[in-house]
């Protein structure tokens, strides 16, 4: 058994928390009370209905502490995931939490190991070492999907780490006993490669989504049927029926900011596609954004500003970006998002009647299509070719 410290409590540390807690002494340590207490009452700091059954079923004990002297006084393992948004000014992530904690950690506790699981540009890893004099200081991506994160580390698709050293070999190790999954490739690699794998993964993902809704955008210009095509695109096994639905953009915690870092780092390296990948995104909104505009109407509503269905998150949402871009073109504009319980978003008190929403609504543009839109699914405005209504 291992002494082991997280610290931030988003998804990423929530859910490495919970997967470690049941083989493992583990301290969360985050500088918001309200989230500390949530743990110490063995209730969840995000939404996942996973992590919320462990907690409350399995042999799971997590303590919380808002000092560091309690977080970083003598654990084998520090795991750092705090948040680092990406700087539109400085073409890069912020990283100063990061660099934060990791001073405060070696300030308080020089030994143990320091694994960074926040997102992070390339070649910051050995840029810590050196700055710290400390060769304890590796990256660890993660690959995890919003509301299922724990599943997604129960089950890892892969498990990677660099720089590679009996250190994080052995951390490596404790992710893996403590997965469910009966096999699971563990690749030990250098800190930037480790790096560019998680960058270039979600670069991926996105010129995917990219894809598939400029795909959906010469269909709707040349009238005909986006889901044909992509049926008949995605029966080809080295395509593959998956990820293809097209939407109103890639959005979300991850791909727009690792796709723009990615661009940054490439510098003075020759490249199209990672560029190619950045303005598809912001080009198929507008496209959209001025189809809309074009309908006759004086009164728009948006449905749901979450990324995507079942998300409690709707930072860098494709529809919250289509929204601002559209919010001063007509008379009125109607908000319907539960998750914001009556506050105010960019100027906006939205709907808490769904009935009223619907009423008043002329056009309800929607990312991705609800059961609750059947009965009004002559004003739905969407592009989820997949969804049912």
């Amino acid at each position: 058994m291992a002494k082991i410290t997280v610290v931030g409590l988003g998804y990423v540390g929530m859910s490495l928390a919970t997967l470690l807690a049941k083989d493992h002494e583990v301290i969360v340590y985050d500088i918001d009370e309200k989230k500390a207490n949530l743990i110490n009452k063995n209730k969840s700091t995000i939404s996942d209905p996973l992590i919320e059954s462990y907690i409350k079923n399995k042999v799971v004990k997590l303590t919380a502490v808002t000092k560091k002297e309690e977080a970083y006084s003598d654990s084998s393992y520090y795991i750092v995931a705090t948040p680092t948004n990406y700087d539109e000014n400085k073409s890069q992530f912020d990283t100063e939490s990061v660099e934060k904690t990791i001073k405060d950690i070696i300030s308080h506790h020089s030994d143990g190991c320091i694994i960074i699981k926040s997102t992070i540009p390339y070649g910051f890893t050995s840029k810590m070492r050196k700055k710290f004099r400390n060769e304890k200081i590796f990256f660890s991506p993660e690959f995890l999907r919003e509301d299922n994160a724990l599943y997604d580390n129960l089950y890892p698709s892969r498990i990677i780490i660099g720089p590679s050293s009996e250190e994080s070999k052995g951390f490596a190790k404790i992710l893996k006993n403590s997965a469910k999954k009966n096999s699971v490739q563990m690749l030990l690699v250098s800190s930037e490669e480790a790096e560019s794998i998680k960058l270039f993964s979600n670069s991926f993902l996105a010129m995917r989504v990219a894809f598939f809704n400029e795909l959906d955008s010469f269909a709707m210009t040349k009238d005909i049927s986006a889901k044909k095509i992509i049926q008949g695109i995605c029966s080809d096994n080295r395509i593959g029926d998956y990820y293809n639905n097209p939407s109103f953009g890639y959005g979300g915690y991850c791909l727009p900011k690792d796709t723009k870092q990615l661009l940054s780092t490439y510098d003075e390296i020759p490249q199209k596609l990672i560029q190619a990948i950045v303005d598809s995104n912001e080009t198929r909104k507008k496209y959209l954004a001025d189809l809309i505009e074009s309908k006759n109407i004086k009164t728009i509503g948006f449905y749901r500003l979450i990324a995507k269905t079942d998300s409690t998150n709707f930072k860098s949402s494709a529809i919250s970006s289509l929204m601002k871009i559209l919010k001063n073109k007509f008379s009125k504009v109607l908000i319907y998002e539960p998750l914001l319980k009556g506050k105010s978003y960019e100027g906006i008190i939205p709907t808490q009647s769904f009935k009223e929403f619907t009423d008043k609504s002329e056009l309800i543009v929607a990312n991705r299509i609800s059961s609750e839109l059947k009965n009004v699914s002559s004003k739905v405005f969407s592009r989820d070719i997949f969804g049912n209504l």
